[in-house]
């Protein structure tokens, strides 16, 4: 969210009356063949007019009316682990950055780094999950949407962060074990299988399928610029117009 300052608005009005003035002195010249004439009335039209638009544009700074504010939402991305959450995302919030939109963004992996030892049980996800939809609010507090990517495999915790956060845009990227398994360069789904990892979400703890989303990238028929495509036009349609 950017504020115009004092400073920027007297500098536009100084460019302003630099071709204004300019105009000013030849009309002046023009009619009565006196430079000195010229030059002097441009001088104090210039001081004039300067103090005077300076003094307009704060005025209508102060007033609200034909504003309209853009409400904070949060883009929630959900799915297997490696299902291709962060890749879209992160691309989808490289694009509404474009729009010159206060919002930031918000990841699984990089919260667990802040915050160690959180837990992978379902009460530990749970309770992490209202850290996050905390954080989210407190943002949205100052009027910043989110794009946060979370594994969030259970139902009571996605009910959670609609209940805390206000225009929650669930977004399912929908993807089979096995697709996952092929993106697995770090071998996470081997160490599950093998015992090592515990309640890894699609091999030994469940991952329950929102119902209620409000957009489905089915990862098998969509690619990647497709979906952030349909993402961001949702965004434009419902929030950015």
């Amino acid at each position: 969210m950017y504020k115009e300052t004092n400073k920027r608005s007297l500098m536009k009005g100084i460019s302003w009356r630099v071709v204004a003035t300019t105009t000013t002195i030849a009309i002046v010249y023009f009619f009565f063949d006196r430079l000195d004439l010229a030059i002097a009335a441009g001088m104090v039209e210039t001081l004039l007019k300067v103090g005077l638009y300076w003094a307009h544009e704060r005025v209508w700074f102060k007033v609200n009316w034909g504003r309209k504010k853009i409400e904070p939402f949060n883009l929630w991305f959900t799915g297997l682990p490696l299902s291709g959450k962060t890749t879209i995302a992160d691309k989808v919030y490289s694009e509404l950055l474009k729009l010159d939109i206060p919002i930031e963004r918000l990841d699984s992996k990089d919260i667990r780094d802040l915050v160690p030892n959180i837990g992978f049980s379902r009460e530990d996800r749970n309770r992490h999950m209202k850290r996050i939809g905390h954080l989210i609010k407190t943002l949205q507090k100052n009027s910043i949407a989110t794009v946060a990517s979370f594994v969030s495999p259970y139902m009571e915790s996605r009910k959670a962060i609609r209940e805390m956060v206000k225009n929650t845009i669930v977004v399912y990227v929908k993807a089979d074990v096995e697709s996952c398994k092929e993106r697995d360069y770090k071998g996470a789904y081997a160490k599950a299988l093998s015992g090592e990892y515990q309640n890894f979400s699609g091999v030994n703890d469940v991952y329950e399928e929102p119902q209620h989303a409000e957009i489905v990238i089915e990862t098998q028929e969509t690619s990647v610029d497709e979906a952030v495509e349909k993402i961001v036009k949702y965004i434009k349609k419902n929030y950015v117009k």
